[in-house]
């Protein structure tokens, strides 16, 4: 067997190559909101949001038991219910929108964590805060494969609307009764992202694969077109270096993605001519 065949011998297995597949997709539509969220300083959101998922889990586990589509739909509802419900909470009162989702989200966490605690069968906590990609299963990858596809369709329609929200939204606002749309459009999609890579990266990790190849692709780019779908790439490329890692170092799929996207970021941040470190050289 020569070294390269060694190499990438683990994806000789199936479900090696299913996790795989899973990690790209969710990197494509998490590379492409990524750059949005980093954009108009909504990171901290994102978490929240990704938090957030965790009472819908466990609700669900509780009225309908280990059934992938209740979790993953009590997932997504808690997602929109956040994401809507900030805004809402925003909109008719003096709260600004951050704050209204720091507070949602405390509370949500805390009762997803209480519901959690109170279940006959305990959830597998370890699953859900860190995923377990080399589990996946094929509807895994199935809404894997939707959530995807339909942000880059969105994106592909709807480029100058989101391109006008991150960079300028109250000019876009001034100008188009849409606006608002846009921007709940944005979260819901963002939702339902995180959602797709509860079972790959579980929530805490879920948003490494949004934020940190954006943050690497800006440092690289200064077109937003170019910086999506730079993103994009450098996430399928995280995600395939953290997999080669993960098998042939032992250590967790999940976390090998995230280090391997950080290792990517730094890297980026010391050599970028243009917005890294050597800028000033």
């Amino acid at each position: 067997m020569t070294p390269a065949e060694l190499f990438l011998a683990p994806f000789q297995y199936e479900f090696m190559r299913r996790g795989l597949l899973t990690a790209l997709l969710v990197g494509i539509g998490g590379g492409l909101l990524g750059c949005v969220l980093m954009l108009r300083r909504l990171a901290l959101m994102g978490d929240a949001l990704s938090h957030s998922l965790l009472p819908g889990i466990s609700l669900a586990y509780l009225v309908f038991g280990t059934s992938t589509a209740a979790l993953f739909g009590g997932a997504l509802l808690a997602g929109l219910f956040t994401a809507f419900g900030s805004a809402l909470l925003s909109r008719l009162t003096r709260v600004k929108e951050d704050a209204a989702f720091g507070v949602l989200f405390l509370v949500l966490f805390a009762i997803g964590i209480a519901i959690a605690s109170r279940l006959p069968a305990r959830i597998d906590m370890m699953h859900i805060l860190f995923g377990n990609i080399l589990g996946v299963r094929p509807s895994d990858l199935a809404l894997a494969a939707g959530a995807s596809g339909v942000t880059v369709l969105a994106f592909a329609l709807g480029y100058r609307p989101i391109l006008l929200e991150t960079f300028d939204p109250v000019f876009h606002r001034s100008i188009s009764p849409h606006s608002r749309l846009t921007h709940l459009g944005l979260l819901a999609l963002v939702v339902i992202n995180l959602t797709a890579a509860l079972q790959a990266m579980g929530v805490v990790l879920a948003l490494g694969l949004f934020l940190l190849p954006a943050v690497t692709a800006y440092l690289w780019c200064r077109r937003f077109g170019l910086m999506l779908i730079l993103s994009a790439a450098i996430a399928a490329a995280g995600s395939f270096a953290g997999l080669l890692l993960s098998y042939h170092a032992r250590l967790a799929s999940g976390a090998s993605i995230v280090l391997c996207l950080g290792a990517f970021l730094l890297f980026s941040a010391l050599v970028a001519p243009s917005q890294g470190a050597r800028r000033g050289s």
